[in-house]
């Protein structure tokens, strides 16, 4: 199954926040099926929406 990357945030956000989460809850509330995702290889959290086509 295809996913497609919505936004990138380096893990090294201040304590508490937890900017990834909030974007991924603001496409959800847009009606996205968002997520949040680590990339252990970049050290990065990763919003991505499952199965998504690219126009």
């Amino acid at each position: 199954m295809n996913s497609t990357v919505l936004e990138r945030f380096p893990a090294g956000s201040p304590r508490g926040s937890w900017p990834a989460e909030e974007y991924a809850a603001a496409r959800r509330a847009e009606g996205e099926p968002a997520t949040v995702v680590m990339d252990l290889q970049s050290d990065a959290f990763l919003v991505v929406v499952e199965g998504r086509a690219d126009d």
